[in-house]
């Protein structure tokens, strides 16, 4: 824009032109445009009117024309377009010289305005005088005194007169005025006057006010009128307003002053003249409201039949009524007007057909009031005249129905006639007259009567038919009392039904009024009831009852033969016969009465002591006591009857339908009971049944809001079995059973069910009674075993176990024709014995004997309550690609009463054989048992199940089975993937830690019993012995350092016996002590010593010693071989040719004679297989994968410790699992191990050894294997390659062991977990270092503590549920792609920093190996602040500020993320830890702890590491 000069503001004087006009004249650009193609159009408009009427050669000139000066044209245009594209500078400087025009300009204006004032206006310019005086005045004094006086005079008013004066002066005019009126004449109607300062006021009451005064007290000094006020109002339709303007008043103020001048009576006159016109104004104001009601509702109603102003007003109503009504001739019509005879009285209102004096009088007063309306005064006449036409009605109805009290009440008035007897309010005929049409009008409030019509009708004209249709009306109402009376009566009242019957037919004789009523449960009963007035009380209804028998029929059916039916839709009902009810006996049984005071019993009452009639009354006018009673006796007797006819036709004798003693209830009674299938009347056992049945009987039972139900009552005396029921002590013992109550035609199945419940006591019975026996004879000794808790002969229920909690009802099932079993019971017993359910059925109907169910019951309780202690909850996280399908941790499947499948994960499958003696025997179900060396495709071999159960195998076992040689021939050597070992390191047999020497094994626990590491020198045959469980390499011996340390879950003899490593305990007496012997700790100690350098190659029968006291188990002396009571394993091999330690490449290993390590000295305590220097020669035997086929006995209660969820043998912190469950975990997590790293690519699995899992990463390489004590936990061995050895520190390896132990490999056994794991090892060798040094603050919480970290850390294995959805949740934590890694990091607050509440978030967290660049891992949407953008923030801060090249950024990146993270709603702190960079970003809310999802549900699961501060605890999706 160009400059604006200061002086824009200013109007230029001579020029008005604006800076365009300077220019020289300008166009803008568009108006141009505009012009070129208006003038090209109007010429081509031209041309388009004119070329037709020229010729070719014109028209192709002109045409040419045209466009050459066109083109012209618009090329001109074009080029000026172009030139004005640069044209800005030009336009610049055309402003500028504008601008400097008009400066210029106005410097010449302003100085010729200076001159011309300095010339022409200045010369003659002179200050007029100053007024000093009146200045001064004003100044000093505040005020002028020198104005002129005509000024005062004139405007300024005198002084008033005094108050005194005044005072007296109106005194004065009052006495004045009132002589005058007294000496005056004045009317009777201006009597209401009030004299009050100087002044008379005259009121006439709803007419007008005036207020007069003289001016002197001369005689002849002329009233005057000082106001005038109009009392007429119009409420109704003036809106408020006046009626009278304010000028019209002033009008009649003029006119009457000047009549008052001359006037001899001047009062008198007044009155009239204003009289006259409030009259007149009245009557205008109610004809105004009538117009308006004709207008608004009434048109048609009413008429204005003369209208006189200011003298008369007639209105004419009842218009209908009078064109129909002929007695009404004139009309019914009321006038309003000016008395004649004296007009000095108010309105007078006048009525056609004349109306009584007092009647008058109330009309009258409607228009006297102060509210003048017409409608009021319409209404109070119609009210009048309806009631008296009311009164006439109700004389005519008194004389027709003498007995009809008839009342006339109400406003409107209404005639209230009662048409029966009782009568409700509501039950009323209710006569009124229509106020609009003066018509009759009929109503019933309770009912919509279609009689209401023509009674309505027949009392507007015809009165001789009002007595006829009062009766039917009074029928029809006793009708609807039916239905009333019925409604919560399982009955439906009907006026009409499709019957069939004769024509001479009884129910053609019934009359004309009557009811036909259903029963719901009875479709062939119908009840008719007949109604008839009573003859000497009309009002009155007396009820006559039928039952009518009926059945289903169509018209077509032939009436004389009933087996002819017609095959076409039953639509009617052929009466077959019909019962008339006796009144009187109906109503009066051997039940209670329907009316009171006809008891007999009832108490005489005083006459004196009268009664009100409302107090008589017991039930409500509109209920039929009659009609319900019968209806309940109907429905209450019919089914009796029903029942006893079919009970006849079977054959089955009764005594009856009877009423019970004092009258209670309906009885039928069976006199015997036929004798069910399969039994004879002659049959002993049926005959002694019959002995105990006293009676049976059969009684209708219903509450309400429900169907009735048969009750059926055996009372039997005694009992064959003593029960503890308290309600089965005595000798009368009644069994109840309940049916439905079904319709008649169904009826046979409720004897049916009968006969089925007697078939059930009969069968029940036969089952006690050889029971009985049983506890008769004491040689059985049954009562030991069981308790007969109750015995209804209906059900027994037995109780056994331990102290008898669990039960067991046996109860006959009609249906299934078989005896079933129900059981239950109270604490840990509950249904332990459902899960065979079907089988001991099965065994109970084919063997017909409780004594070998009870045997059965009490030999399986044990066994089967510690099965019932397995989780059956689905877990997710189980399957690796899809952690969200839940699979059942345990399934308990019955084969047999004595054979249990016992399936895990449904991968894994026990079979457990319930033996004698309380043993159980237990294999692997995945081989087949027919051949041990196929495996059945459902499941999967467990690896080291044999050497698991034999850690808890009974001694006694043993010697049972020394003498069995089922295992002596085993089949031919196979082939297999990979051997059985049951301790989790190379070569083990399922041996001990705890050595032979280390306490000596307890009198009842040889099996605990481990061996030397020194001995004898030869091979184990290759063959295995005889015994199944003898090993074939003597035992190991366990140091003593390592018994010490497991002594947490050691209490048998072995670990609680305190030994002297300078006294050692005894040796057996056949063998030599040897250095190996000797109580010292050995590295090799933590394997099973299968080679021929052990001394015990098959342990000794007898016990050895037993320095401590008996076992600590409180259950059995087989306590003591509970893993429970022992830091070592079982001696015996899960199977016969396993390899011994020798084959192992490991340092240390027993294998090649050596000497023993010096006393005192002790391997790391968290060493879990052993590491030495020197590896020992290698011997490798033939596996005997299938050894887990082979069964092994062990006792319930060892069975009890392998299912009951106990801590860790370690002390490990975690979820209380079964030793069996977490036993079957680790196998499942090493075998998911084995096929992953199978699958990765990053990790390179090893040569195979026996039950280890030996792999390699980048730099290291790692063995997995079970913990050889107890095999309940997966432990690794890392070690680096021998190229890196320099790259590692034992501490690193330390914890990545630890971190493995106590979270990777932790319950609950997840495992995506182990991928998680894998994956992290697979990263190259400095981040592998850093995230060590992250999982080592997780391990070690006090190196947070001591650097004072805002933040504790914690490592995801699995994605967490809060984690942002990058990942599914539950997959592994841990993604490499190319040289990206994606991991999860879970932050939670610590304690110490407790400004903002303690939250926990998940931090996806992307390491970029190529660029050492550190990153979260955020979305692409961008939402609001949150702790993931705050940490990428700092991310961002921290490698700008920090140069780091030569070592990995991702640890020092975390520590300062811990140090540094601050919340958005937290306060600026003080950076905490050594950091280029501290800034206060993010936002984070409380989040679940991903905890669950890496590990357990439970707290507190992690060992002895401590993770963080306390955090929310998040259970898995399920």
């Amino acid at each position: 824009m160009p400059p604006v000069p200061l002086e824009g503001h200013q109007t230029p004087i001579n020029n008005s032109l604006g800076q365009e006009g300077s220019r020289g004249g300008s166009i803008s650009m568009a108006v141009l445009i505009e012009f070129i193609v208006q003038r090209t159009y109007h010429e081509l408009t031209v041309l388009a009117e004119l070329l037709p009427r020229k010729t070719d050669m014109e028209r192709k000139i002109e045409i040419y024309n045209f466009s050459t000066r066109t083109r012209q044209l618009f090329v001109r245009l074009l080029a000026l377009v172009k030139w004005a594209n640069s044209a800005s500078k030009v336009d610049k400087s055309a402003h500028i010289m504008a601008f400097l025009d008009k400066q210029s300009m106005l410097f010449v204006e302003t100085a010729d305005m200076l001159a011309r004032m300095s010339r022409e206006t200045l010369v003659h310019a002179r200050l007029p005088n100053f007024h000093i005086p009146a200045a001064v005045e004003v100044l000093t004094t505040g005020t002028y005194s020198r104005l002129p006086s005509c000024i005062r005079d004139r405007i300024v008013p005198p002084d008033p007169i005094t108050l005194s004066e005044k005072k007296s002066t109106l005194q004065r005019l009052n006495q004045v005025i009132q002589h005058r009126l007294v000496t005056g004449n004045l009317m009777p109607q201006m009597r209401n006057l009030k004299i009050e300062s100087g002044r008379v006021t005259f009121h006439v009451e709803n007419e007008f006010e005036v207020s007069m005064t003289v001016m002197g007290d001369g005689p002849n000094i002329p009233w005057r009128l000082l106001d005038i006020d109009i009392l007429v109002e119009d409420k109704e339709t003036g809106d408020g307003k006046a009626l009278v303007h304010s000028l019209q008043v002033n009008y009649i103020h003029q006119v009457l002053q000047a009549r008052l001048v001359d006037h001899p009576n001047p009062l008198t006159e007044v009155y009239s003249f204003l009289h006259y016109f409030c009259q007149s104004l009245q009557l205008e104001v109610l004809y105004s409201q009538t117009l308006r009601l004709c207008k608004d509702r009434l048109d048609g109603y009413i008429h204005v039949d003369e209208y006189s102003p200011g003298r008369c007003l007639s209105i004419s109503y009842w218009r209908e009524l009078t064109s129909k009504d002929p007695k009404s001739e004139l009309g019914y019509r009321l006038t309003l007007q000016v008395d004649s005879h004296d007009p000095a009285r108010p309105l007078s209102v006048s009525h056609v057909p004349n109306l009584g004096k007092k009647e008058s009088r109330l009309a009258d007063r409607a228009i006297r009031s102060e509210l003048l309306s017409m409608e009021r005064l319409l209404v109070h006449t119609i009210y009048t005249r309806s009631k008296a036409r009311l009164e006439e009605l109700k004389l005519e109805l008194q004389t027709l129905l003498p007995a009809v009290q008839c009342v006339v009440q109400g406003s409107p008035a209404v005639l209230m006639v009662p048409v029966v007897q009782p009568c409700l309010r509501a039950e009323q005929l209710l006569i009124t007259v229509d106020t609009h049409t003066g018509m009759l009008q009929c109503h019933v409030p309770k009912y919509e009567a279609p009689l209401v019509n023509e009674l309505e009708s027949a009392i507007n004209s015809d009165h001789s038919k009002i007595a006829t249709l009062i009766s039917e009306l009074r029928f029809w109402i006793t009708q609807r009392r039916c239905e009333k009376t019925l409604q919560h009566l399982p009955a439906t009242p009907y006026e009409r039904l499709p019957l069939l019957h004769y024509p001479d037919h009884p129910m053609s004789k019934l009359g004309r009024h009557r009811m036909f009523i259903r029963l719901h449960r009875h479709r062939t009963t119908i009840l008719v009831v007949e109604m008839k007035e009573k003859e000497n009380a009309p009002n009155e209804i007396d009820y006559t009852f039928y039952l009518a028998v009926v059945k289903q029929s169509s018209i077509e059916d032939d009436p004389h033969d009933d087996s002819i039916e017609a095959e076409i839709p039953k639509m009617y009902l052929k009466v077959l016969t019909l019962i008339e009810f006796h009144s009187f006996v109906t109503t009066h049984g051997p039940f209670t009465p329907v009316d009171d005071n006809d008891r007999p019993d009832a108490k005489r009452k005083l006459v004196w002591k009268g009664e009100s009639q409302a107090k008589k009354a017991k039930n409500p006018a509109y209920f039929i006591p009659e009609l319900a009673h019968v209806v309940a006796l109907c429905d209450e007797r019919i089914p009796f009857i029903t029942l006893a006819q079919e009970l006849t036709k079977r054959d089955i004798p009764h005594q009856g339908l009877q009423v019970e003693a004092n009258a209670t209830a309906l009885v039928l009674k069976i006199v015997q009971m036929p004798p069910p299938a399969g039994f004879t009347h002659n049959s002993p056992l049926y005959l002694r049944l019959l002995k105990l049945l006293l009676s049976v009987s059969l009684r209708a039972h219903g509450n309400r809001g429900m169907n009735k139900l048969w009750i059926a009552e055996f009372v039997m005396y005694g009992s064959p079995l003593a029960s503890q029921h308290p309600k089965e002590q005595g000798m009368r013992r009644p069994v109840y059973f309940s049916y439905d109550m079904l319709q008649a035609e169904n009826i046979s199945k409720t004897v049916d069910a009968l006969l089925s419940d007697w078939a059930q006591i009969v069968h029940l019975y036969t089952l006690v009674d050889d029971l009985a026996e049983y506890f008769r004879i004491q040689k059985y000794n049954i009562a030991s075993m069981v308790t007969v808790k109750s015995y209804s002969y209906s059900k027994l229920t037995l109780g056994y176990g331990p102290d008898r909690a669990a039960t067991v009802t046996i109860q006959w099932n009609p249906s299934s024709k078989a005896f079933s079993l129900v059981f239950g019971g109270g604490g840990n017993c509950v249904s332990a014995h459902s899960v065979m359910r079907e089988q001991l059925e099965g065994e109970l109907n084919k063997q017909r004997n409780l004594v070998q169910l009870i045997h059965l019951l009490n030999d399986t309780y044990a066994p089967l309550v510690a099965i019932s202690k397995l989780p059956t909850i689905p877990q997710l996280g189980v399957h690796n690609s899809r952690p969200q399908v839940p699979v059942q941790t345990f399934t308990v499947i019955c084969e047999a009463v004595s054979i249990i499948r016992v399936a895990y994960l449904g991968l894994y499958c026990l079979e457990i054989r319930l033996r004698a003696g309380r043993l159980v025997a237990i294999r692997d179900a995945a081989y087949s048992r027919f051949d041990r060396t196929s495996v059945v495709n459902e499941f999967t071999p467990t690896q080291g199940l044999k050497s698991f159960l034999s850690k808890h195998v009974d001694e006694t076992v043993m010697f049972r089975r020394r003498s069995q040689s089922e295992d002596d021939n085993p089949p031919s050597p196979v082939t297999l993937d990979s051997g059985e070992c049951g301790v989790g390191t190379p070569g083990s047999t399922g041996g001990s830690t705890s050595g032979f020497l280390s306490g000596g094994r307890g009198p009842s626990s040889p099996a605990r019993g481990g061996g030397s590491e020194g001995g004898l020198r030869f091979h184990p045959p290759l063959t295995p012995p005889s015994n199944p469980h003898t090993p074939a390499s003597p035992h190991t011996t366990a140091n003593i350092s390592q018994t010490t340390q497991h002594q947490s879950f050691g209490s048998s003899p072995a670990t609680t016996s305190s030994f002297n490593l300078a006294s050692p305990p005894s040796l057996p007496p056949n063998i030599n002590p040897s250095p190996s012997m000797l109580p010292h700790p050995s590295p090799g100690s933590g394997f099973l010593a299968n080679s021929p350098s052990n001394p015990l190659h098959a342990p000794s029968p007898m016990p050895i010693s037993s320095p401590g006291p008996s076992v600590p188990l409180g259950h059995s002396p087989a306590g003591s071989l509970m893993h429970t009571s022992h830091t070592d394993g079982s001696p015996f091999p899960s199977s016969q040719s396993m390899a011994s330690p020798g084959a192992s490449n490991w340092p240390g290993s027993p294998g090649v004679p050596r000497p023993s390590p010096r006393p005192g000295q002790s391997p790391h305590p968290a060493l879990h297989s052993p590491t030495d220097s020197k590896t020992g020669g290698q011997r490798v035997l033939p596996q005997r994968s299938w050894a887990g086929a082979v069964p092994t006995l062990i006792s319930h209660e060892a069975l009890e410790i392998l299912c009951t969820p106990s801590p860790h043998p370690q002390g490990l912190h975690g979820p209380t699992l079964a030793p069996l469950e977490r036993f079957l975990g680790c196998v499942y997590m090493r075998r998911q191990l084995q096929r992953y790293i199978q699958s990765e690519d990053g990790l390179i699995p090893l040569t195979t050894e026996p039950g280890v899992v030996h792999f390699k990463a980048e730099t290291l390489q790692c063995k997995v294997f079970l913990n050889p004590q107890h095999l309940e936990s997966l432990h690794v061995k890392i070690s680096p390659l021998p190229e890196h050895k320099d790259l590692w520190s034992l501490e690193e390896l330390q914890i990545l062991e630890t971190f493995f132990e106590t979270k990777a490999a932790a319950p609950p056994y997840k495992p995506n977990a182990l991928s998680g794991f894998g994956r992290m090892l697979s990263v190259p060798q400095n981040v592998l270092k850093d995230f060590i040094q992250i999982i080592k603050l997780e391990m070690y919480p006090s190196i947070i503590q001591q650097q004072q970290l805002k933040w504790s850390v914690q490592w995801c294995l699995r994605i967490p549920p809060a984690a942002t959805p990058i990942v599914p949740t539950g997959m592994a934590a841990i993604l490499v792609c190319k040289q990206k890694i994606l991991f999860f990091l879970q932050l939670t607050r610590n304690g110490s920093y407790s400004q903002v509440d303690q939250c926990s978030i998940v931090l996806p967290l992307v390491y970029d190996v190529s660029t050492n660049l550190i990153q979260p891992a955020e979305k692409r949407d961008t939402g609001p602040a949150s702790a993931i953008s705050s940490a990428s923030m700092l991310l961002r801060r921290f490698l700008e500020c920090t140069n780091i090249h030569a070592e990995c950024s991702l640890f020092p990146a975390v520590r300062d993320l811990l140090a540094n993270l601050t919340l958005p709603s937290e306060p600026p702190q003080q950076v905490v830890a050594s950091s280029p960079v501290g800034v206060m970003m993010g936002q984070g809310g409380a989040m679940q702890s991903p905890a669950s999802m890496l590990h357990s549900p439970i707290p507190g699961q992690y060992g002895g590491v401590t993770i963080g501060q306390p955090h929310q605890v998040m259970m898995p999706p399920q």
